[in-house]
């Protein structure tokens, strides 16, 4: 009787470079994101300027939250998705951006220049 020898067959490693290659080219418009939401920030502060007058404490927070928001999803969904197959990772990463935009939309929609200063 023959010795049969059993291997472990080994998974096959997916490509490092392809993940972050996937989660980079997302995270470009996670940044844009960031960029409006800086850009509300020191456009809003301007124009109360403009108006003689200043953004309330309110106005601060929700724009700050608006500066966050996209870099917290971002960690969140690339944090989710690290060991995923590359399909989800960037189906997570989609998802949170998505999640993203519609709460930008809604601030936006919500809270007008007249809410935001004092």
């Amino acid at each position: 009787m023959s010795e049969i020898e059993l291997t472990a067959v080994q998974p096959r490693q997916r490509p490092r470079w392809l993940l972050l290659a996937i989660a980079l080219f997302i995270g470009l418009f996670y940044a844009y994101d960031v960029w409006e939401a800086v850009g509300n920030l020191v456009g809003l502060n301007l124009q109360a300027q403009s108006l003689d007058t200043q953004l309330s404490g309110f106005g601060w927070a929700v724009l700050i939250f608006g500066v966050l928001l996209p870099v917290l999803v971002y960690a969140l969904a690339f944090w989710i998705g690290r060991n995923r197959a590359f399909g989800l990772q960037a189906l997570t990463l989609f998802v949170g951006l998505c999640a993203v935009a519609a709460v930008s939309l809604d601030i936006t929609a919500v809270f007008s220049l007249a809410r935001l200063i004092v």
